[in-house]
């Protein structure tokens, strides 16, 4: 059998197909601005916020290789990937619902607050992995390997926006007249009420993908391969270990970048209502149920609302800017401009312009979701897409792990319970993340030739 070249998709497909990821992000978006809020107003001192946080690493290094693995080793009549997008949607949309009413829950239950809230947390990490992994992998599995770019860069504008709609919501309920203050021991109704629109949204984009994209048979697959069937032999999750140590160059080249760059990202996350809150506002660091601290905590969602929003415009610029200075160029320079954006958070004491601050981390965003996989996708053999794309997975986790550990008790010591000193340190990282993309990556590891060909082969 002669080796079959898979089609070039049109725009339409490719939005088709990363359609779900808008959803996906959208819940990640509400629990990375409400979270830690959440997790305060049940009662979490700011030095503990990144413990709890760690339920998100934790559940990713166990969840994303594995369920990599099984995709690789699936053929339903759903689909490849399709199973795990619908399983973890559903799951997901049940923590969504959970997460903010875990007091309510605990009088029922009899249970500590918190400890509920973490398991709620969890659940919702572990569903969002269930979705997200496959996603990425369907990238690899369904474009010809010179679309990549812009399957990744329709990937982050959807993310981009999901994002956006997932930050800004609460701040658009409370506008419409819905409460955002919370009883102590609660949640206020403005993060509720988002929650739940968020569940109803990641439904039904979900659906959307599902029902819009029919991924290639095992058949097709064979002939992609050179007519060498895709599943040889039955599968192990010992596998898994074995795959991991044969990981191309380049993804440990890139696994260097992304544990500064996400190192960044987790520091920003667990920290910034804090940071706002005690720097920016004037509130103490006891302070976590005030009035005044919800508005930092509205603040935050409409921060990362920003930056979002300016991820969207960079992503479509990711390619063009890519064939004109290279790859790890406009990765290096994305990383740049979002460590000056942290950094500068600081040093801007009026709350109306710390939306300046978000255009650098909108730039750095929009390429750590698109150019590190990007580069990667030609050093992954076809037919382990999937567990790679899970294994690289650990270089964004195993930081956020360290970051939970230690980001806590380093904030408490060095930084008196005043984050925004460690929102600095999140800043230099991800300037370190630049240098290392510099030094790291070789020239022949980018393929500007392909680049060229991605643009003029799209068809809208």
């Amino acid at each position: 059998m002669g080796k079959k070249v898979k089609p070039n998709l049109s725009m339409a497909q490719i939005i088709n197909m990363s359609m779900g990821f808008l959803g996906i992000q959208m819940a990640f978006g509400l629990q990375n601005g409400n979270a830690s809020r959440i997790l305060a107003n049940f009662g979490a001192d700011v030095h503990e916020l990144s413990w709890f946080w760690l339920v998100a690493p934790v559940t990713g290094l166990i969840v994303q290789p594995i369920i990599g693995h099984m995709g690789d080793n699936t053929w339903s009549p759903l689909g490849r990937r399709k199973p795990y997008f619908l399983i973890g949607a559903v799951l997901c949309a049940i923590g969504l619902v959970l997460l903010p009413n875990a007091a309510s829950a605990t009088h029922m239950m009899a249970a500590n607050v918190l400890l509920l809230a973490v398991i709620f947390l969890a659940m919702m990490d572990a569903s969002i992995n269930v979705a997200m992994e496959p996603f990425r992998a369907l990238v690899g599995d369904m474009l010809p390997k010179h679309q990549g770019t812009i399957g990744f860069s329709v990937q982050t504008i959807l993310i981009g926006i999901g994002a956006v709609i997932g930050s800004y919501l609460p701040d658009w309920l409370t506008r419409l007249g819905i409460s955002n203050e919370a009883p102590s021991g609660f949640v206020a109704n403005n993060v509720i009420y988002a929650f739940y629109i968020g569940a109803g949204i990641l439904l039904l984009t979900i659906l959307y993908t599902i029902l819009s994209t029919k991924e290639y048979s095992p058949k097709e697959f064979a002939e992609f391969e050179n007519g060498k069937e895709v599943v040889e032999e039955p599968s192990k999750f010992t596998d898994i270990f074995k795959d991991f140590a044969k990981i191309p160059l380049l993804m440990k080249k890139l696994g260097a970048v992304q544990f500064f760059s996400w190192f960044a990202l987790f520091t920003m996350w667990v920290f910034t209502t804090s940071a706002l809150a005690t720097h920016h506002l004037g509130l103490s660091p006891q302070d976590t149920h005030s009035v005044e601290f919800n508005k930092a905590g509205d603040l935050t969602g409409k921060l990362f609302g920003y930056y979002n929003l300016w991820a969207i415009p960079f992503a479509f610029l990711l390619t063009p800017i890519a064939k004109v200075i290279g790859k790890k160029q406009t990765h290096a320079l994305a990383l740049l401009c979002g460590g000056i954006g942290l950094i500068s958070m600081y040093f801007i004491k009026d709350v109306s312009y710390l939306k300046i601050s978000m255009i650098g981390l909108g730039f750095a965003w929009a390429s750590i979701l698109a150019m590190p996989y990007a580069m990667l996708i030609d050093a992954i053999p076809q037919k382990k897409m999937g567990v790679y794309m899970g294994i690289f997975n650990f270089f964004i986790v195993i930081p956020q792990i360290i970051n939970g550990l230690f980001g806590g008790p380093i904030v408490s010591k060095f930084f008196g319970n005043y984050a925004i000193g460690y929102v600095v340190v999140g800043g230099v990282c991800m300037i370190l993340g630049a240098i290392l993309t510099m030094i790291f990556i070789k020239s022949e590891d980018e393929t500007p030739k392909e680049i060229e060909e991605e643009i003029q082969q799209v068809h809208f």
